[in-house]
C-alpha cells in the first residue's frame, strides 16, 4: 500500500519513461491540472470535517501538477496561445503559418 499523503497510482505509472504526451490547449489544460487537484481536495476536507468520509478519503485524489510531471519527462505543449509556464518549460518554439488560402509555410512534404 502507500503511505499518506503519496501519490496514487494512476495510468501514468504503467506507460514508458520515454513515452511522448501531446497537450492540446494547454494553455488551458495545465491550469486545469493543477485544478483537479484543489478542487477534489477542498470538496474532500469539507466531507471529512463533518464526518462524511474518514481521513483516509484525502488519498484519494488527483495527481498534484508536480506529481504529474514527474512521470512526463516528454511534452508537447500545443496552444495558439502559450502561457508563460509553457514558454519557461519548452526549449524551442516551433509557429505554424497558415496562408489565407490554407496552405502551411513552408510547404509540407508527406
Amino acid at each position: 500500500g502507500r503511505s499518506e499523503g503519496e501519490p496514487p497510482y494512476t495510468l501514468l505509472d504503467f506507460f514508458p519513461d520515454d513515452f511522448l504526451i501531446m497537450i492540446d490547449e494547454s494553455h488551458m489544460t495545465i491550469g486545469q491540472i493543477k485544478g483537479m487537484y484543489n478542487g477534489d481536495r477542498s470538496r474532500k476536507e469539507m466531507l471529512v470535517n463533518y464526518g462524511f468520509r474518514l481521513p483516509s478519503a484525502l488519498d484519494n485524489r488527483p495527481l498534484r501538477r508536480e506529481e504529474f510531471e514527474s512521470h512526463v519527462h516528454q511534452i508537447v505543449y500545443v496552444s495558439a496561445t502559450p502561457g508563460d509556464y509553457e514558454n519557461e518549460q519548452t526549449e524551442t518554439v516551433i509557429e505554424q503559418i497558415i496562408r489565407p488560402t490554407g496552405l502551411l509555410d513552408p510547404e509540407v512534404e508527406v
